[in-house]
């Protein structure tokens, strides 16, 4: 009995020790912190105050097309390589320069905390950090907007509204706070609002048959034609006779992209009102649904005059890209 036991005591305590083994080996990462659109840059200040710093600000700062004021896409805080410890390291967002290595370019997800996207680039001199961070501009706004975007939508999702209606005439789920009302709704058009200290945020989603938009030389002009007869019909202005419709003095940026994996048309630019003094920027998605043989016009726009406007756009865009169709 006593051996029995003995043996029985033994088992246990290696289970117990390889299960202490396994639980040393995972991390235990700390949330990330940090406001929306906001970088930390790690790196020394012989560096930051010199030509990888302003290479560094050239990317990261890249003025936003769409607005009407220049801001830039992020807003940076430098920090010096040898203070980059504890709590600091738990930024969602860190672009980091290290010097004296082989020259790389890699994205890393949770290294310090969760969630969180690093990005390094290393070089043996400053003219190769440079030259990485100028071939990779690109590749950098991307993920670090990509990584924003998540963030925001993980944010809204603590007090969504319910978007029943939607669901039932449109056919598609979308996740917006309750802080947005919805203003009108007429046949399957809505206009959602939310106000602001200074105006409002606002979003329309509506649909229409594939054929109104062909893919050809004029899809900006057909775009904008379509979101001004809208504006005509549904937005009006602050006086009798006034309506939305799209600033012509400023040309539209468009691309293509992918929402809800399906084809979509991106088009941002600057409205304003006809018969009115008021403006401001939107961005428009048209989202090609050929299973259902329509295409789904989801659209934000804002008015905030004499504020900066980057944040209620990016938190419009973010909202439509939580578009989900049946």
């Amino acid at each position: 009995m006593m051996r029995n036991f003995l043996l029985t005591a033994l088992a246990i305590v290696l289970l117990v020790s390889c299960g202490d083994k396994k639980s040393s080996n995972d991390r235990i990462l700390f949330d990330s912190s940090g406001n929306v659109n906001h970088i930390s840059v790690v790196v020394s200040n012989e560096l930051w105050n010199g030509s990888v710093g302003e290479a560094i600000r050239n990317v990261l700062t890249t003025p936003i097309y769409g607005l009407p004021q220049d801001e830039p896409m992020f807003n940076i805080n430098q920090i010096p390589t040898k203070v980059f410890s504890d709590f600091i390291t738990r930024n969602r967002t860190i672009l980091k320069i290290e010097m004296g290595k082989p020259s790389g370019f890699k994205v890393v997800r949770n290294v310090y905390a969760q969630p969180q996207k690093v990005i390094v680039v290393s070089g043996n001199t400053k003219d190769d950090v440079i030259g990485l961070l100028k071939d990779n501009s690109e590749k950098i706004l991307e993920e670090f907007k990509n990584e924003e975007l998540a963030e925001q939508q993980r944010r809204m999702s603590k007090s969504l509204h319910r978007t029943k209606k939607i669901e039932e005439k449109l056919g598609l789920s979308i996740k917006f706070q309750t802080a947005y009302r919805i203003a009108k709704e007429i046949d399957n058009f809505f206009w959602i609002r939310k106000d602001i200290s200074t105006g409002t945020t606002n979003l329309m989603i509506y649909e229409l048959p594939l054929s109104a938009i062909k893919r050809n030389d004029s899809v900006v002009n057909q775009i904008i034609k379509i979101r001004d007869s809208i504006g005509k019909k549904y937005i009006p202005g602050p006086t009798d006779g006034s309506y939305m419709v799209t600033e012509n003095a400023y040309a539209p940026f468009h691309s293509e992209t992918i929402l809800d994996n399906k084809p979509a048309l991106e088009t941002k630019g600057l409205w304003d009102l006809k018969g009115a003094f008021m403006a401001g920027p939107y961005i428009n998605y048209a989202i090609e649904d050929k299973i259902n043989n329509r295409w789904i016009i989801a659209e934000g726009f804002a008015f905030a005059p004499s504020v900066e406007k980057r944040d209620y756009m990016f938190e419009l865009e973010a909202i439509i890209k939580t578009i989900k169709i049946n």
